[in-house]
């Protein structure tokens, strides 16, 4: 390594530095004025790397591809503000997590969109017309397009500064970032401010896309991978601040041309690979930012929404009638094997069942009456998998103590270690910390072959004994599940279930009357995180092998997906909301070419007709018929 190689990756780093500014800015600001967790706006970049290939493709030449950039950008506002009057409009009173739900519905129609439109092949596009050459710089050769990226994202970040400062839209813009309502209070339509907003962002996006590809293929798998790099440069540098936005991804991209430069070291006579860093080196970064300095590198407390949002309602014990549904649904589930003669497919499915419940009632368990919103709390999910798995496959460890010690045993310990700095967060930024520590432990399984067996995982992990047989598996699983359930329910309603919903409704009357706000907060996050485990321990030996996908951040979005299908505000919303979501996934898969945009559909028509979900929409029209049948005629 030279002091020439090192300089010479310091400038790539800000070419990707200029692309992680453009994918991470339209979010910042989007998210500052609406308060809007947009899980699309990957999907919106994606768009516009594909339109910028049509364009580049179909058209030709200069026009095609300059012209292109400047289509796509169009196009993409145009479908962000589509999408914003069409969809989030009707739901901005809605919790946001809700809102999340409704633009990971999104994500799932544009992939398929995306796939119907341009098929399911990687697209290379060509070379920027007069930038297909390179430039010798320290003995090295540089793309000139690469060159070009550099003042990209400068240029790009003064404009946005002036746009902020000299104008009246500008001006808009910060106010609402920092009080929306006070915005509103004063005459401005806060209906046609978010929508260009939205707008903006979106465009952002696709001008982001459209600009990247020279350097990599369209792909389809883009939105996602994307997601989580836009939502690091946006907490690190600070909620809605454009200079932080651009700090973060300058610091980001440094810290990764850094890791290649260093590639492979000893230190203390200990070989290692810094290039495998590049995977986690964001989610590293905003660990520590927020752990340092919750708000980000350049961002402040947010103003409190006073009137948008619905309060948050107490979690609802069952009533009479739901507990006789309740005892009639497990007597179905437990004669449920007696049936596979008949349909062989259905102790699979009931399994598969039985697990994504409780995964979801792990998750509503901090969610609901915690108040933390967790997007990785599929690391915990993984950590049992794993840690069972691997008790099984290398330990010699029969399959009974691999789940009742080992799984929940290794969730513990990751849900004790993470929990204790999470807790001290609040929000987005608990939620941004939980995805970083999630995909922590994602690269490291990822990575270390010789222990998790890297992206191959842990293949043969089949039960042993007894649970071999897969009806007697199935009720270990149901039995388990019923019990995993019943003991987070018990806790909800027990004293400290109460400590808990009091710290989530009122941090700081808890504090003055004598709780522990941040030791509640800990422990009920171990004990989701735990019981999670156990649901990872059942998975990995219900399928056998064990895969890094098992903790990736696309299983916590699913996590997510399955409370709120059934709702935050009741105990059995996890319990319907995660067999259910598990149902219509395998079913639309079999059945329906095109299935995630059918289940985006289904999600979509939820969030628009069941705003409570699925069982807490239920629970509350019982109520309304309730009191209407109890009026005077």
């Amino acid at each position: 390594m030279t002091i020439d190689a090192l300089l010479f990756q310091a400038l790539n780093g800000l070419a990707s530095a200029s692309s992680l500014f453009l994918i991470g800015v339209g979010l910042s600001i989007i998210f500052g004025v609406s308060r809007i967790v947009n899980m699309a706006h990957g999907s919106l970049y994606m768009l516009g790397i594909y339109i910028a290939y049509s364009c580049a493709t179909h058209i030709g030449g200069a026009f095609g591809f300059w012209g292109g950039i400047v289509i796509s950008t169009l196009l993409v506002a145009a479908i962000g503000a589509m999408i914003e009057i069409v969809l989030l409009r009707r739901i901005y009173r809605a919790p946001e997590l809700f809102q999340l739900l409704a633009t990971f519905a999104v994500v799932l129609v544009v992939s398929d969109l995306t796939l119907w439109i341009w098929g399911n092949e990687d697209l290379l596009g060509p070379r920027a017309p007069g930038m297909t050459g390179a430039v010798e710089i320290l003995g090295r050769r540089m793309p000139t397009y690469d060159i070009f990226m550099m003042f990209v994202g400068p240029a790009v970040l003064l404009v946005l500064y002036w746009l902020l400062a000299r104008t009246r839209f500008g001006r808009l813009i910060r106010a609402a970032t920092q009080d929306r309502e006070m915005v509103g209070a004063l005459g401005v339509d806060q209906a046609r401010l978010f929508t260009l907003v939205f707008a903006l962002g979106a465009g952002l996006a696709g001008l982001g896309g459209a600009l990247q590809l020279p350097r990599e293929p369209a792909n389809l798998a883009i939105d996602l991978n994307l997601i989580g790099d836009a939502f690091v440069v946006v907490v690190v540098g600070g909620m809605g601040s454009i200079t932080g936005a651009y700090l973060a991804a300058l610091i980001i991209a440094e810290i990764k041309a850094l890791c290649i430069a260093l590639g492979a070291q000893t230190i203390f006579g200990v070989s290692f690979n810094f290039s495998r860093l590049t995977l986690v080196a964001e989610f590293l970064v905003m660990a520590v930012v927020l752990i340092v300095r919750p708000y980000g590198l350049m961002g402040r407390a947010q103003g409190l929404i006073r009137t948008l949002a619905i309060p948050e309602e107490p979690v609802r014990a069952a009533d009479a009638m739901t507990k006789g549904l309740a005892g009639i649904v497990l007597a179905v589930l437990v004669v449920m094997p007696l049936a596979s003669a008949y349909w062989p497919y259905a102790t699979v499915l009931g399994i598969d069942m039985l697990i994504a419940a409780l995964f979801a009632t792990s998750l509503h368990f901090i969610k609901g009456p915690g108040g933390m919103h967790s997007f990785g709390h599929a690391a915990y999910f993984g950590l049992g998998a794993y840690g069972a798995g691997l008790a099984v496959k290398a330990g010699g460890l029969s399959t009974m103590p691999a789940l009742l010690v080992v799984a929940p045993l290794a969730a513990f310990a990751g849900a004790a270690l993470f929990g204790w700095f999470c807790v001290r967060l609040s929000g987005v930024y608990l939620a941004m910390l939980t995805l970083a520590f999630g995909q922590i432990v994602w690269s490291i399984v990822y990575q270390w072959e010789t222990f998790t067996g890297g992206s191959n995982g842990v293949v043969g992990v089949w039960p042993q004994g007894l649970l071999a047989d897969r009806s007697i598996y199935y009720w270990l699983v149901l039995a388990l599940t019923v019990s995993g359930v019943m003991f987070l329910r018990t806790v909800i309603f027990a004293p400290f279930g109460l400590g808990l919903r009091a710290v989530r409704d009122n941090p700081l009357r808890a504090a003055a009357i004598g709780l522990d706000v941040r030791r509640i907060q800990w422990i009920a996050f171990i004990l989701a995180g735990t019981v999670c485990g156990v649901a990872g321990g059942l998975y990995a030996f219900a399928k056998g092998s064990i895969s890094p996908e098992t903790i990736h951040v696309g299983r916590s979005i699913d996590g997510i997906v399955m409370v709120l299908l059934g709702g935050l505000q009741t105990v059995s919303g996890p319990v319907i909301g995660g067999p259910l979501f598990t149902l219509l996934q395998d079913t639309l898969i079999r059945q329906v070419s095109y299935w995630r945009a059918a289940l985006g559909i289904v999600i979509l028509i939820i969030v628009l007709v069941f705003p409570q979900g699925v069982v807490g929409s239920i629970a509350h029209w019982r109520q309304w018929l309730a009191e209407r049948a109890r009026r005077p005629a």
